[in-house]
């Protein structure tokens, strides 16, 4: 708060110094002290991520918009965050030549707007400047040079072959830019070396390779490759797409996107744009080139899920819920994923008995819910620790899937560690045993079997087993770590069991039951004060079940030997 005090005070200084020098001849009107309110205002709720409030105060400010060079870049940002892309381009247009519409952005909108109308020449002139933001960081480089290929490839319907600064991308551009000038087997070749590329996920270019085969009448092929698709563990889109494709209707495919369509094209890459900056948790500069890529493609409205994600991760729930109402009951599997988001939001704003009441009507509602639905139902229900609904609907999915596969594996892993959670030990040994069958070497199966069992004090020796070698398959994992120093910790060797503990708590050190364990490790090693330390930190810890409290209340007093 004191920085964000010190900064508004420098902004009213520097505003009302610069206008010292030269206000004699400028309108009054631009000097009020009701302008300059509204501006700082604008710009406080700017910085706090509060784009409409933010836009409401620019609106009413805009009289400064020559008297303040950061104003119009805050201006054109608030506006494109609020969707409002043919506004900001007029007013940039507005602004043309000015020292204040010179940024990045502001060029960036120009030579879109440019594209949009076909005129190639004029967004040539924008992309030069644009090239002079290059520099700036590795983001604006990616735009600048993806533009100037596009920006080729529409106007001459040739490919510039030009070497890339991103060749990680290379098979994205090549996929739609042969698609774009019609070249089938090229296209086809590059669709294939992206979906089977083993060293990035390019799942999401199944889609747009399913989109093709369409567009191509190549059905045939558009159905086998919707065929290879992994249901439970598909990502929205390609189980949308499958789903579209089992029902034959391809129409609804080839009209949400095209490769021959310029704006089209363009939206997508500026999604992939908008996906990069999320993944480095940059929520507003994804959403503001995920409205771009929305401006330009408004039939693509399953990539609003993204935005839905960067708000619900950015902790602003009211707009992530303002996104999700742009899905209904006639998108599929969006319109589940509405409900379970509206699900979290709930747990979140509210309490966890009264969203699960909400997940579960809106779930008994659907009819015929697919497998991937019961599936997600039952993970859902076990977050609830509603543990013997999960079991019930884990049961159902078993029957659905190969009983050889490696989604039938993790299935019987969960439905094993609810059996489990519920003390129901027999059954949960049974599933477990039976996963390690099917995929022997999962380190998290065998973590959590052993784990159980030296919660039992069952098979210690088979149990240190699996546990060590879970630590050669994952050595970094934390709950793998703390499984094998709890493992050493019941044998008393309590030095090996500090080494691991020690290296499970850097990696989650606010985890309750891994604090727990080291602080009694602690005790053992008669470092009394540093375990109390611990134990006290997990009382504080907001995830802290109330037995685990308890025990360490009785813990802090008489040590682990008596709890």
């Amino acid at each position: 708060m004191l920085i964000k005090l010190l900064k508004t005070i420098v902004i009213i200084f520097l505003f009302f110094f610069q206008n010292s020098l030269y206000s004699k001849n400028k309108d009054s009107n631009y000097l009020s002290s009701k302008n300059l309110a509204e501006y700082l205002s604008a710009i406080t709720s700017y910085d706090n991520g509060e784009n409409t409030k933010s836009l409401e105060f620019f609106d009413k400010s805009k009289l400064l918009i020559d008297e303040h060079n950061p104003y119009l870049k805050k201006y054109i940002f608030s506006l494109i965050t609020e969707g409002k892309i043919n506004k900001a381009i007029k007013v940039l247009k507005s602004n043309l030549n000015k020292e204040n519409s010179n940024f990045f952005e502001s060029y960036l909108l120009l030579t879109i707007d440019s594209i949009k109308n076909k005129d190639f020449e004029k967004s040539n002139i924008y992309l030069e400047k644009l090239s002079n933001f290059t520099s700036d960081n590795k983001f604006n480089l990616l735009i600048f040079e993806s533009l100037k290929k596009y920006n080729y490839l529409f106007q001459n319907k040739k490919i510039l072959n030009e070497k890339s600064s991103f060749n990680n991308l290379l098979y994205i551009s090549k996929a739609f830019e042969n698609c774009y000038i019609g070249k089938q087997n090229e296209s086809i070749s590059a669709f294939q070396n992206l979906i089977n590329n083993s060293d990035i996920d390019y799942t999401r270019y199944i889609f747009f390779y399913i989109n093709y085969l369409s567009q191509e009448k190549k059905f045939k092929k558009a159905k086998e490759v919707a065929f290879e698709i992994e249901d439970l563990n598909s990502s929205l889109l390609t189980f949308q797409t499958k789903t579209l494709v089992n029902k034959g209707e391809f129409k609804k495919i080839n009209k949400i996107f095209s490769c021959q369509e310029e704006l089209d094209v363009l939206s997508e890459f500026f999604f992939l744009v908008s996906n990069l900056y999320s993944g480095q948790q940059n929520f507003n500069k994804s959403n503001f080139y995920l409205n771009i890529s929305y401006f330009l493609n408004p039939k693509f409205k399953f990539n609003l899920s993204l935005m839905v994600e960067n708000y619900y991760l950015d902790g602003k729930y009211s707009k992530s819920k303002k996104v999700l109402s742009n899905y209904d009951i006639n998108d599929g599997i969006y319109h589940w994923y509405k409900i379970k988001k509206n699900t979290d939001i709930m747990s979140k704003e509210k309490n966890l008995n009264s969203s699960f009441i909400y997940l579960n009507s809106n779930f008994s509602n659907i009819k015929k819910p697919s497998t991937k639905i019961i599936f997600d139902m039952a993970n859902l229900a076990k977050n609830f620790k509603k543990y013997e609904i999960a079991i019930n609907y884990y049961n159902k999915v078993l029957k659905d899937i190969d009983p050889k596969s490696q989604i039938y594996a993790d299935v019987l892993y969960r439905r094993g560690a609810s059996y489990e959670r519920i003390k129901e030990f027999e059954k949960s040994d049974i599933d477990l045993i039976e996963s390690l069958k099917i995929d022997p070497d999962n380190a998290y199966v065998l973590n959590y079997l052993a784990y159980s069992w030296l919660e039992r004090n069952y098979k210690i020796n088979e149990a240190i087993k699996m546990l060590e070698r879970a630590y050669e398959i994952k050595s970094n994992d934390p709950f793998i770590l703390d499984s094998v120093g709890w493992a050493y910790y019941l044998t008393n060797d309590f030095k090996k069991a500090e080494e691991f503990l020690r290296s499970a708590i850097q990696l989650m050190p606010e985890d309750p039951v891994v604090n727990d364990h080291y602080a009694d490790i602690l005790w053992r090693l008669n470092r009394k004060i540093e375990a109390n330390y611990y134990w006290q930190s997990v009382l504080k810890f907001k995830d802290t079940e109330e037995k685990m409290k308890k025990d360490i209340n009785n813990k802090i007093l008489k040590g682990p030997n008596n709890t």
